[in-house]
């Protein structure tokens, strides 16, 4: 059988790196994933076991399990596969090797992947700066027991925060923004930005070379370690639209926020629609109050007329949202608590526009920005004008994730 590889020039030599950890990061549409789905399935071929993780399960399906899956069929081999899409799990017929996916989310279901054949010799943990540096310590660990592979444990990530561990480890003193290539007997790093990928378009490249933003552009376009200043939020501006109009256009999903609050903190009520195809969120309503108890919540809530919406409310108080639920606010859940900058890191790539009648919204984003330590900023927010930036969080993230519904 002819196996078709079509790669971008730079990332030929990595295709057998011996480094236990290797890491490639930059620039957006360098080519990363696409090189390492090629090294994934080349590998398997091969008959190595992989384990393919990211922080959280189910937005797995939608990025790089689907880019192996493109991979597999653009290299011709789909014969030579069994792709079990609900769990997904994708065998090699003839070599019985498998690459199995897994979230870091569920600690229990980590500890039980385990391929039929063999171990697993290979890790790619895909948007690494998601990841906790303890995620990684535990991933390093499942790999053992003897194979007639390497081990690698491989990263692939944009280069977000300059206070990141992943900085701290394996660049700091040692590689910088100008060094796109460093190796050592443990460790392989390559810097890729769009220059590398011959496969973009001329509208691509426009897209990246116009970026405004200097963070964006620092990290998205050139590739390199973010530095931190001021609001988390740079991309936001003040506009009147109808809220209705902006629903009816495909995919736009809505969603729904609570924060809870009672003597110092309000209980504040998100409401937006998202266009993740624009990278846009409409701030359409909110509810800021102090002092509400849950009786006096819900019927404010159900006043403004969202009682049938499904509302994603901080799990961190499930009595209250038990409550709530008897109150006659019958779709509201706990909210998957994600870590806050892994939430910021979702969104930030997002334009908010946001209806004048925002006032809370409005002022709170305006405010939103990086804790100092030292006189440096942090990658971690300060805890104020955050309540509404939760109740967001907790509405846009599951919707990201893929869990999707309608406007009403």
């Amino acid at each position: 059988m002819n196996i078709d590889i079509k790669a971008n020039k730079i990332y030929i030599p990595y295709f057998n790196k011996p480094q236990f950890t290797q890491i490639y990061y930059g620039g957006s549409s360098s080519g990363k994933s696409f090189f390492l789905a090629q090294k994934i399935v080349v590998d398997n071929l091969n008959g190595c076991n992989w384990l393919v993780c990211r922080e959280v399960a189910r937005t797995m399906k939608r990025s790089v399990f689907n880019e192996i899956i493109k991979c597999i069929y653009n290299m011709g081999v789909s014969t030579l596969y069994n792709i079990n899409m609900s769990d997904m799990i994708i065998t090699n017929k003839f070599n019985r090797a498998q690459i199995l996916f897994a979230g870091l989310d569920d600690v229990e279901k980590l500890k039980s992947v385990t391929p039929q054949y063999g171990v697993i010799s290979k890790i790619f943990i895909e948007e690494a700066t998601e990841i906790k540096r303890d995620d990684y310590l535990q991933l390093k660990k499942r790999l053992r027991g003897p194979s007639t592979h390497r081990k690698n444990i491989i990263m692939a990530f944009n280069p977000i925060f300059k206070l990141h561990w992943i900085y701290n480890d394996f660049f700091d003193g040692k590689v910088n923004d100008d060094i796109r290539k460093y190796e050592d007997d443990k460790v392989s790093i390559l810097k890729t930005t769009y220059k590398d990928n011959i496969f973009l378009t001329e509208q691509d490249i426009e897209n990246l070379e116009d970026e405004s933003d200097p963070y964006f552009h620092n990290v998205y376009t050139l590739g390199n370690w973010g530095v931190l200043k001021g609001l988390v939020y740079k991309k936001f501006i003040e506009k009147f639209f109808d809220v209705h109009e902006i629903s009816k256009r495909p995919g736009v999903m809505s969603v729904f926020g609570l924060d809870f609050g009672y003597t110092n903190d309000p209980s504040a009520l998100f409401c937006g629609l998202v266009d993740e195809k624009n990278k846009e969120i409409y701030v359409f309503d909110e509810l800021y109050e102090r002092g509400l108890t849950n009786m006096e919540l819900a019927p404010k809530v159900i006043s403004m007329g969202y009682a049938k919406e499904k509302i994603m409310a901080d799990s961190a108080v499930p009595q209250s949202i038990e409550e709530l639920r008897q109150l006659g606010l019958s779709r509201i859940e706990g909210a998957y608590k994600n870590e806050v900058m892994y939430g910021i890191q979702k969104l930030m790539n997002f334009t908010f526009i946001i209806h004048p009648k925002c006032k809370n919204f409005i002022n709170e984003i305006n405010n939103y920005s990086y804790a100092e330590k030292d006189g440096e900023s942090i990658n971690k927010p300060i805890d104020k004008f955050n309540h509404l930036m939760d109740a967001m969080r907790y509405a846009v993230i599951p919707k990201l994730e893929g869990d999707v519904y309608s406007f009403k």
